[in-house]
């Protein structure tokens, strides 16, 4: 199998061998280090290497060159291999511009030269870039392969839990693929019963329950032990917090999720306004970040539904679907929110089948060539509306107020303004979706009245309901089924019944005291990723709090 490439490109002869000789000696083991001696030269060789099928993992550029400047380089460079990452190098006067190229080429970082000693100034960068861009590589592999259909709601369960559990594989559409055909064929497996996986041992499985298919790829999904001190419900950006935050204050912590690190943050094509990320990030690597570093702090991890909670004196039980019950002093809720459903219909009937809620990246690419609609004005339908741009011929935002500017950053408006082929389609909603065995039409409610388009795709982005239905009624949640904590469960003034202890609720303590709340599902809570992180890491100093005077 082919070294992944890294490509070096300055007119300079001398820096330019100077770039080459530290990328060699840090990543020569690993990547095929290149040079080009200018911006033509740099586009001719990643065109060979795209004919060749290739990869290029990493593009770094010097941004004063002749005729073509590093900016408008890697700007093009972006055509040809969109998933690789794109450094510019500067002089400090060029700083401002390489700010401005975030935004215009979308380059990931920019370098000051000059970048000595590298271990200090260049390769902590170039190691993090280089890891993001190998969680999302999928090399040539005969790897796991998944025999499916686009329309089936199955085949779409079992690939977003693969993608977004970073476990590489190879799809294949059963109803274009002769190879599908003679895998099953081969297997004397029935074509009619998807999704197949197929392992590199030859194994198969068919639409295996997603916990079977964890448990196959490598995933824990049985906890070591039965007591901890500290049991995280859900692995969204609140839960991953507190994961990273209690294991490194040394509590015995288990982190359950159902699906995958991120939560519905996990699915967000490009989060452009978290701290520290000026290039934005992508909900997935901010989970798989998150859940590297949680898990080298000592936090366990297990692929797990919880289905109720008890408590028994100190102790509070946390029982799963597969009828295990963990123990544990304290409890975090951090279980998240899902999109909420369309209520028309067809929706049901279509949803996986043409209709999706959330970003569904692993669509994507799918939607290569065809007209996208999505549904909502918030932040995430933005960042996705700005992702299916670069597959799909037109995307369609069809929002029902008068425009985006009182439901989106402005950041995101502006892109949106700068995207051609994105169109808001405002006061307009959707009325009906129409399809046999997948979407096929959907009919608009808009000023000049009803409509029926032509639509393979719909995403929806329109509010988020808790996942809070599992939960006792001993924790006391609002109308909407947001959790109540600290001052919140004081109503006309006073504590509810179900509160026995004579001290205060702490501030994101439950009714139930050891018991906590944070994220999205907490009542009150800003939907940020940002407040998110925030409070799960302080949650943790109130289980630290409760720990020490009022309970075990």
């Amino acid at each position: 199998m082919a070294r992944p490439i890294i490509l070096a490109i300055d007119d300079d002869v001398s820096v330019l061998e100077a770039v080459v000789q530290d990328l060699r000696r840090q990543y020569g083991n690993t990547y095929r280090v290149m040079r080009a001696a200018g911006g033509q030269a740099a586009l001719d060789t990643l065109a060979q290497l795209k004919s060749r099928d290739e990869p290029v993992a990493l593009i770094i550029s010097d941004q004063r060159m002749p005729g073509i400047t590093g900016v408008q380089l890697l700007e093009r460079a972006r055509d040809i291999y969109p998933d690789a990452r794109r450094v510019l190098l500067t002089a400090y006067a060029d700083t401002e511009a390489a700010i401005r190229a975030i935004n215009t080429a979308r380059i990931h970082y920019y370098l000051n030269k000059p970048w000595d000693p590298p271990e200090e100034k260049l390769y902590p960068v170039l190691d993090d870039l280089l890891e993001d861009w190998q969680a999302g590589y999928v090399p040539v592999f005969e790897g796991l392969r998944v025999i499916g259909s686009r329309w089936s709601l199955a085949d779409f369960r079992v690939r977003n839990f693969l993608s977004r559990n970073h476990v590489p594989y190879r799809w294949l559409d059963v109803a274009a693929s002769p190879e599908a055909a003679k895998l099953l064929e081969d297997r004397k497996l029935d074509p009619a019963k998807l999704p197949v996986l197929i392992f590199a041992d030859g194994t198969a499985l068919v639409d295996p329950d997603l916990e079977v298919l964890a448990s196959r790829v490598g995933l824990s999904v049985q906890a070591a032990q039965e007591f901890y001190d500290l049991i995280v419900i859900g692995a969204g950006p609140a839960g991953l917090a507190a994961g990273v935050y209690g294991a490194s204050e040394g509590l015995r912590t288990l982190v359950i999720e159902p699906l995958a690190p991120g939560g519905q943050a996990g699915s967000s094509s490009r989060i452009e306004n978290y701290l520290g990320f000026p290039s934005g990030i992508t909900g997935a690597d901010l989970g798989r970040r998150a859940h590297a570093q949680a898990f080298r702090f000592g936090a366990e991890f297990i692929t797990q539904r919880a289905t109720g909670m008890r408590v028994d004196g100190q102790y509070r039980f946390v029982q799963l679907a597969d009828g295990r019950e963990i123990s544990s002093h304290c409890v975090l809720l951090a279980p998240g929110v899902q999109y909420r459903k369309l209520e028309i219909p067809g929706a049901d009937r279509l949803a996986g089948c043409g209709i999706y809620y959330g970003a569904a990246l692993v669509e994507a690419r799918a939607c290569q060539g065809e007209e996208v609609y999505t549904v909502g004005g918030a932040n995430s339908a933005g960042q996705a509306a700005l992702y299916f741009a670069k597959y799909a011929t037109k995307v369609t935002m069809l929002v029902r107020g008068e425009g985006l500017s009182a439901t989106m950053s402005k950041y995101l408006i502006d892109e949106i303004s700068r995207t051609s082929n994105v169109v808001i389609e405002a006061r307009t909603q959707v009325v009906e979706a129409i399809g046999n065995e997948r979407l096929e039409s959907l009919r608009l409610r808009g000023p000049a009245g009803d409509s029926q388009v032509p639509a393979t795709s719909l995403f929806v982005f329109i509010g988020a309901v808790p996942v809070t239905a599992w939960l006792p009624p001993c924790i006391l949640r609002d109308e909407k089924g947001f959790v109540l904590s600290g001052s919140d469960l004081r109503k006309d003034g006073k504590l509810p019944d179900v509160w026995h202890e004579t001290r205060e609720p702490l501030l994101l303590e439950t009714s139930v005291p050891g018991v906590f709340v944070a994220g999205d599902v907490r009542y009150g809570s800003i939907k940020r990723v940002a407040s998110a992180v925030g409070e799960g890491s302080i949650a943790v100093q109130f289980v630290h709090q409760y720990l020490a005077g009022f309970g075990a």
